[in-house]
């Protein structure tokens, strides 16, 4: 199985098991790969944005970091996108 990168769905040719270094970067758009959004454990429901709960608290989750429990994921974002939450706000003022 192979990631997507976060920001423009390109394939990833990394297995989800490897070890990534964070100077990886997606070969489409030069995303960093080694970041909370390509992780498996972010989830912007949990708290800080990763359901890891022993993780320090990354503020930048697009850019490379040096996290101890980084695993690559699918890059696709768990819970609602700013969209989607944006929408729902909207709609309890109609």
């Amino acid at each position: 199985m192979s990631a997507s990168c976060y920001k423009c769905n390109a394939q990833i040719e990394l297995s989800l098991d490897s070890d990534v270094g964070r100077s990886e970067e997606c070969p489409k758009c030069f995303a960093n790969i080694r970041c909370c959004k390509m992780c498996k454990f972010f989830d912007t429901k949990a708290y800080n944005e990763c359901s890891e709960p022993m993780a320090e608290r990354m503020l930048e989750k697009e850019k490379a970091n040096f996290c101890d429990y980084f695993k690559l994921g699918s890059g696709e974002t768990k819970g609602d996108s700013k969209d989607d939450l944006l929408a729902k706000a909207n709609s309890l003022f109609k």
